[in-house]
């Protein structure tokens, strides 16, 4: 537990101002400084440095994506012996702020599992990925972590990119889709902004998006990358074979977004492939993120069909078993322990991190419904490669002994393994990349 020393912060209404001091003293250290808005994490805080928060309230999750690709990058760096730390603004909103974006994170909950309701889920988009009121409720303590950092800002959100270009910040922006929302454009002509991008498509879009909108972009601060990707997750696919098909059970890893997206999807596919579970022919890993429902959920459909599932993630004889915890720090990292490096395939909507993790990790893809467009093109990317296919939640049980049985899955696994090295590659370009900015 630290000591900290006497600090005011620049808003003395901003939750957790020691710990923000800290961040802003690691910052200005470090090499390669990462910078998010995906989700609080006041829990752990606590835990390691002992400061509490104002609010007794869960903390909250906009995006799993934008927390795990950060954590791979800031992975990704200290792997290449780099000095690295990782801020989210959200932790430190004041208590006004914090009531607004648990409001956002609400209505979020609510359009994921009725997503009937489009009016709601596109309004639900719009809070969360517009500039209000995300934007104004992170910029004060972002500046203020940022205050002393001189390096290259690795941002892995739009809103925290444009806030800290705006404030002549050199900032390397991550797109952590192939596809370009009009947010990244927005700060795109200044010359202390470069961006990273999914594939060469996702380049020549942006380069056309900005000269349609008259912005005069050089097309050498537009790099192709390829996506970042834990490097925990690509050394999963070391372990991968295929003589395992017709002497052990399928092992299936069935997940959620941060959000609880799909739940109808998950319900469905998840009831009708529990005999398979039940007779072992099926093993499955049940992701529900930090969503206490999500959980619930899992666990009433295994009673009913009579299933155990086990009690320590480590049992990878089980069954079932279910990752969940209130700390999105905890839920994503026993995902990567223990679920990419086990499963066979992943059923998940094609979201960024879900699907480029997946494949990485040598696994096929069973796709939920896209939740907006970047999916839609996620996943085309990944059923051109014949990596993906679309799930059918009523007939799943019957769609994996098709799939079985025509070699699809066998077929689908060894492609993922012989994936292009740019989908495996993306976190060491970008943190390569940084350093190279932060010598010019």
């Amino acid at each position: 537990m630290s000591t900290f020393k006497k600090f005011i912060p620049p808003d003395p209404r901003l939750d957790l101002p020691q710990t923000l001091q800290v961040d802003q003293e690691a910052l200005a250290k470090v090499k390669v400084p990462i910078a998010t808005t995906s989700a609080s994490f006041k829990s752990d805080i606590a835990r390691v440095y002992g400061e509490k928060s104002k609010d007794k309230g869960r903390d909250i999750v906009f995006s799993r994506g934008h927390f795990s690709m950060s954590i791979a990058l800031f992975r990704q760096a200290h792997e290449m012996n780099l000095t690295s730390w990782l801020v989210d603004p959200v932790n430190y909103v004041t208590a006004k702020d914090w009531g607004k974006l648990k409001s956002v994170v609400f209505a979020g909950h609510v359009a994921a599992r009725f997503p009937i309701v489009k009016k709601i889920k596109d309004m639900a988009d719009t809070l969360i990925r517009g500039k209000l009121p995300l934007a104004e409720a992170i910029k004060i303590p972002l500046l203020y972590a940022t205050s002393n950092t001189t390096q290259p800002i690795i941002s892995v959100h739009y809103e925290i990119g444009n806030i800290l270009v705006r404030e002549g910040r050199r900032v390397l922006q991550v797109l952590t889709d192939p596809h370009v929302r009009p947010q990244y454009l927005l700060e795109a002509s200044r010359e202390n902004i470069s961006f990273v991008v999914f594939n060469q498509d996702t380049k020549a879009e942006f380069l056309a998006k900005a000269k349609e909108a008259n912005l005069e972009v050089d097309e050498n601060r537009v790099i192709v990358s390829g996506p970042p990707v834990d490097p925990r997750i690509v050394r999963a696919r070391k372990g991968k074979k295929l003589n395992w098909i017709g002497k052990r059970p399928l092992r299936l890893a069935v997940t959620t977004g941060g959000l609880g997206q799909n739940q109808d999807e998950i319900c469905k596919l998840l009831e009708n492939i529990c005999p398979l579970v039940k007779t072992r022919q099926v093993q499955v890993i049940l992701y529900a993120s930090t969503l206490p429902d999500f959980r619930q959920m899992y666990e009433n459909i295994l009673v009913k069909h009579e299933i155990s599932w086990a009690d320590k993630l480590k049992d990878k004889t089980a069954s079932a078993r279910i990752i969940y915890s209130p700390s999105i720090v905890e839920a994503n990292q026993s995902l990567i322990e223990h679920g990419f490096s086990w499963a066979d395939g992943f059923v998940t909507k094609p979201s960024g991190d879900m699907a480029y993790d997946a494949a990485a990790a040598g696994c096929f893809i069973l796709s939920l419904e896209p939740w907006g467009d970047w999916e839609v093109n996620v996943q085309k990317i990944f059923t051109d490669l014949a990596i993906l296919k679309q799930a059918e939640p009523e007939n799943f049980a019957g769609q994996i002994r098709e799939l079985l049985a025509s070699g699809w899955i066998r077929q689908a696994i060894n492609n993922a393994l012989r994936i292009d090295k740019l989908y495996l590659t993306g976190s060491k370009n970008i943190i390569k990349l940084q350093q190279k900015l932060a010598h010019t």
